[in-house]
This record gives C-alpha cells, sequence and structure tokens, in this order.
C-alpha cells in the first residue's frame, strides 16, 4: 500500500513537471514568434536584475513611484505603459526590446554598427559639451533631446554621418558659432549624452530644433513640429 502511494506521488510529481515545461516551451515560442529576445524581455511577475534596472530608471523619470526590488508587479507594469505612452512606444506593458532601448537599457540584441556609436569617449565627451552649450536650461528631457536630434542626423543621409561632423557642419548649432561648446559640461549634460547614446529619443526621431521665442530663420518654421519638450520645438 505505502509502495502504491510512493509510486502514484512520484506519477502526480512527473505530470506536474511536464505541464510545467510545456508552458515554459510555449511563451518560449510565443515570445520567439513576436520577436522578443529572452535576455531582453521583462513582463508580469518577471523576477531579477533587469527589472530592477527597468525600476530605477523609470523612477528617476518620475513614471514609477513604487519600491526597487526586482519584481515586476501592477506598479511596475503601469509605469512601463505610461512611460511607452509618452515615448510613441507600443503600449503594451512588456518592456521589450524597444522599451529597453528607450530606456537606455541594453536590449540584447546585437547593436547595428553605427557611426552613431562611440568608440570611445570622445563622442560622449563631444556630445556633453553640445548638450551643455545648447541646453544647459532645460528640462533633463530637454537635454536628451538635443542629444538624440544629433544621433538621429547621423543616421540621415542628408547630414555627416559622424557626430563630430554634425555638430562641426557650419551654421548647425549655435553653441559652437559662440564658442558655448568650450564650457565644460556639468555632470547631467554627460548624463543626458550617454542616455541618448544608448538609445532614449524623447522626440520620437526629429532632426531640428529651435526656440520659438529666438527662432528668426523661416525655413526652420516651416518644419513639420513633432514634439515640444522645454522650450524647444523639435521637428523633422
Amino acid at each position: 500500500m505505502a509502495l502504491r502511494k510512493r509510486v502514484l506521488s512520484i506519477i502526480v510529481i512527473i505530470t506536474i513537471l511536464s505541464i510545467l515545461s510545456s508552458a515554459v516551451v510555449f511563451w518560449e515560442e510565443i515570445y520567439s514568434l513576436y520577436g522578443y529576445s529572452k535576455a531582453a524581455l521583462s513582463y508580469y511577475g518577471s523576477t531579477g536584475q533587469e527589472v530592477k534596472n527597468i525600476q530605477y530608471k523609470l523612477a528617476i523619470w518620475k513614471y514609477y513611484n513604487g519600491k526597487i526590488d526586482g519584481i515586476y508587479r501592477y506598479k511596475t507594469y503601469m509605469a512601463v505603459r505610461k512611460f511607452q505612452a509618452k515615448n510613441g512606444l507600443k503600449v503594451d506593458g512588456i518592456a521589450g526590446p524597444e522599451t529597453l532601448a528607450a530606456l537606455g537599457l541594453p536590449t540584447g540584441q546585437a547593436a547595428k554598427a553605427t557611426s552613431a556609436q562611440p568608440s570611445s569617449n570622445r563622442n560622449l565627451d563631444l556630445l556633453a559639451h553640445l548638450v551643455y552649450g545648447e541646453a544647459r536650461g532645460e528640462p533633463y528631457i530637454g537635454q536628451v533631446a538635443v542629444a538624440a536630434v544629433v544621433i538621429n542626423r547621423t543616421r540621415d543621409s542628408r547630414f555627416p554621418n559622424t557626430i563630430a561632423g554634425v555638430i562641426y557642419q557650419p551654421g548647425a548649432f549655435d553653441a559652437v558659432s559662440d564658442g558655448q561648446i568650450n564650457l565644460a559640461p556639468n555632470e547631467t549634460a554627460y548624463k543626458a549624452a550617454k542616455d541618448a547614446l544608448n538609445g532614449w529619443d524623447p522626440t520620437g526621431g526629429a532632426l531640428y530644433y529651435y526656440n520659438p521665442r529666438t527662432a528668426t530663420s523661416k525655413w526652420i518654421w516651416s518644419r513639420k513640429i513633432v514634439k515640444v519638450i522645454g522650450k524647444h520645438n523639435f521637428a523633422i
């Protein structure tokens, strides 16, 4: 009788493990089908360091006010949705590659080899100088946005394909013309430049920005505005 009970218990355990294993395989296939990387996918119920990193970023940007505990619960889910909606991403509450990139976190995907990616600290340093010279009075997201415009230009065939080439293109930035690019950047400017280099683009792809109170160029006013952040209009 005891042996029979033990055998039945083993059968039950094996059945449960088989069901769980099948569920894991099923969800992995679903994530693969939709192009998600297991190394870069956090969702309701996920735990670990990646979730902590997501919570930390969202907390800094005032989307999340819960504990940084590495557990993807309701507050984290809703914060991710708010961030996605604010940044023009698919609003699904899942921190997949696009959302992680917008947060400035590793996406688990091989980065495309582009000249916008720094091969050393030179790109970061130069971009931070521009951010400080152009946008030090702007809110943090506005400083990231200015840096993002530079990076967006490196990917557009109408502009130079390097950060230095974009920044020093004649007449491109007032900070270069008036010498403010030579001012020493503060920590915030470096952080904004780094976030932009890591993939955060609050502008949604803008190639231009201007202050409507001071802009005198008729041409810049003809560009389509895609976002207003701080004192700047961002356009394409």
